[in-house]
């Protein structure tokens, strides 16, 4: 085992990553958001990376809001998908490195994956930056790219971000001198994902609308209606004719299921 160090994770992305980098590292503590309400019942439930550090057995802090002084028992931090904004005096602590699952600078912000399969990215990857007070603006440490399939949704491509990040994690916490490089470019910005942007606008090309889907799935969905229905959209293809078809729907108030089978159930 190399160093401890501490993750600074929240949802479910960070949770794959911390997952990742506990069958390798000595991990001192996870810091995490306060349980928050969640599903239809609005129930308090802890965040999936609070679940993992349960699993694994790994402390688990969750602070309201993050101040000096907070005991996480290792010189460097990891924040990865964490949601909260890191003050100035606790960066000047210790070592925080963040984990941006985009070619930084492109798509700096809350939601790279979604963005970039929104706009029709035919790559992206996973940047490791030494985190400052400016959004997902700190140097460089660690950089590398896949490819975006045209199948890939949002579940895939964040699956492949948290192996390379694990990997990635692994050379730059082993690496006996840290080096950095800044970024350059011009920064492009992924907003939160809104109710707004799940719907689906049906009259856009096809292929946006499907890169749309994609991107929305498997863990928010696409909303349209259709036939007088409302439906989350899960899936969809552009046909051999060039039009826009749904393959996967959940009808509200019902299950999933693929659209030929909804479509016969509202012919019976």
């Amino acid at each position: 085992m190399s160093r401890p160090i501490a993750v600074a994770a929240t949802a479910a992305f960070g949770a794959d990553v911390l997952e990742r980098l506990a069958s390798t590292h000595d991990i001192a503590c996870v810091i995490t958001r306060p349980d928050a309400p969640a599903g239809r019942g609005r129930k308090l439930a802890p965040s999936p990376a609070k679940l993992t550090a349960q699993r694994l057995g790994v402390r688990a802090l969750e602070p309201e809001r993050l101040e000096p002084g907070l005991d996480v028992g290792a010189p460097v931090v990891v924040a990865v998908a964490y949601g909260l904004i890191v003050p100035e005096p606790v960066l000047e602590e210790r070592l925080w490195l963040n984990v941006h699952p985009s070619l930084l600078p492109r798509w700096r912000g809350a939601a790279p994956v979604e963005r970039a399969l929104m706009a029709g990215d035919s790559e992206t990857g996973v940047t490791i930056i030494r985190l400052v007070r400016e959004l997902d603006a700190g140097p460089i440490a660690a950089q590398e790219s896949f490819a975006i399939g045209p199948c890939d949704d949002a579940g895939t491509v964040f699956a492949r971000a948290a192996e390379t990040a694990a990997e990635l994690l692994t050379e730059v916490l082993g690496a006996s001198e840290s080096s950095y490089r800044e970024q350059v470019g011009e920064p492009t910005y992924a907003a939160k994902i809104t109710a707004a942007d799940r719907r689906l606008e049906l009259d856009r090309p096809p292929k946006e609308l499907v890169d749309h889907v994609r991107a929305l799935s498997p863990h928010i969905g696409a909303r349209a209606e259709l036939h007088g229905r409302g439906v989350t959209i899960w899936k969809a293809r552009v046909t051999e004719d060039g039009s826009f078809e749904p393959v996967e729907v959940q009808p509200d108030g019902s299950r999933r299921m693929t659209y030929d089978a909804w479509l016969r159930g509202l012919r019976r």
